[in-house]
């Protein structure tokens, strides 16, 4: 199989089709996710490589930060950078929103 670097372009973090999957995400009403990547200092509060909900937030988004549900269950901000933007299926959003 072939493998990129640093991983599939559509995939790095802080790249510009990242950024364009964002700026997608926010213009739509569906709920939003994000694959975890990083957690720096924040072990506890983001475990990388699972799956999180974000809450729409322009100012933390213009700041670079996405507003996210972390382990704790509340919503706090983190650098958009550590995240990646995923599309879930409807009945594993269900799901997921019905757990949370």
């Amino acid at each position: 199989y072939h493998r990129y670097r640093d991983g599939p372009p559509a995939l790095v973090a802080g790249g510009p089709l990242f950024f364009d999957a964002l700026t997608a995400m926010s213009n739509t009403h569906d709920t939003k996710f994000v694959v975890c990547l990083r957690n720096d200092d924040y072990p506890v509060s983001l475990e990388r490589h699972k799956i999180y909900q974000i809450l729409p937030d322009e100012d933390a988004a213009q700041d670079g930060d996405l507003r996210v549900i972390d382990e704790s269950g509340e919503d706090y901000l983190y650098p958009r950078e550590w995240f990646v933007p995923i599309a879930l299926p409807k009945q594993v959003e269900i799901s997921f929103l019905q757990t949370a």
